[in-house]
């Protein structure tokens, strides 16, 4: 299941340059630049507010930009559908989960999986050979995908029945049925316990080497951040404030007095 190398002119994965966006003359994010290689794990991190989720609604296309410019494997993402750009090798996990709660689990994968498949209406509507064969097909590769989180045999239950954290789980075997280059995490430690963020981090770098993708993540959890990114990124008010290790991030001054410092206050 491992993806082949990224042919395109640029070194980067994602190439960001610039961005920006306002909502009613204000400005929410200004001259946003991140540039990602294929396999990077890469953190967002910020106070609530800062422009985390805008930025991950941008990459996506769910919003278009103000200004600036978003490459993704090599093409630009400006004028394109949230659809499009998926094709182009870009998923996406949300702050609040968004599951087809009343289906079974392997069902929910499946969804996900259909861009893929080559049958034609007719053979659908006629269940022919070629459909069985391409249904076959996904069921065999959602249990692939739901094995890399342990969850093969929670297939057929309700996806609305799964404790909370085993749902995260789902929306991130959901994302990674797209067949992405570049996953983008948003708070998946959210509503986890300790002992299921260290195991979200594990997975979160099986992914990485399976899957053979760059990962950028969204997360408040400080311990996972510092933990699995390679480099992280600090948003204030829509700017980047400090970029680096996560060593340097952590002996930020900055870093510390916009957002760090403020939850070893609270």
């Amino acid at each position: 299941m491992n993806h082949e190398s990224v042919q395109n002119n640029s070194a980067y994965i994602l190439d960001v340059t610039n961005l920006g966006i306002d909502f009613g003359g204000l400005q929410a994010l200004d001259d946003f630049n991140i540039q990602v290689k294929d396999r990077e794990i890469v953190g967002l991190i910020g106070p609530n507010g800062a422009g985390k989720t805008t930025i991950f609604n941008l990459l996506t296309s769910v919003y278009q930009p103000s200004r600036g410019n978003i490459q993704v494997t090599g093409r630009s993402t400006k004028g394109k559908t949230p659809h499009e750009v998926s094709q182009f090798g870009i998923a996406r996990t949300f702050q609040n989960i968004r599951l087809f709660k009343n289906i079974s689990v392997i069902d929910n994968v499946k969804i996900a999986l259909h861009n893929g498949m080559k049958y034609s209406m007719l053979s659908a509507i006629l269940r022919l050979p070629s459909y069985w064969r391409e249904e076959k097909a996904a069921t065999k590769l959602a249990l692939e995908l739901l094995a890399v989180f342990n969850m093969q045999d929670l297939a057929d239950q309700p996806a609305g029945s799964l404790p909370y954290g085993a749902q995260r789980r789902l929306e991130i075997v959901r994302a990674l049925a797209t067949n992405p280059k570049v996953l983008l995490l948003d708070e998946p430690a959210a509503g986890m316990n300790p002992s299921e963020t260290a195991e979200l981090m594990s997975t979160i770098r099986d992914i990485r080497d399976q899957f053979n993708m760059a990962i950028v993540l969204i997360e408040h959890d400080m311990s996972l951040v510092m933990g699995i990114c390679e480099r992280i990124l600090v948003l204030n008010y829509g700017l980047i404030i400090a970029q680096g290790t996560p060593e340097e991030i952590k002996n930020s001054p900055v870093v510390i007095e916009a957002y760090l410092g403020q939850q070893r206050g609270e």
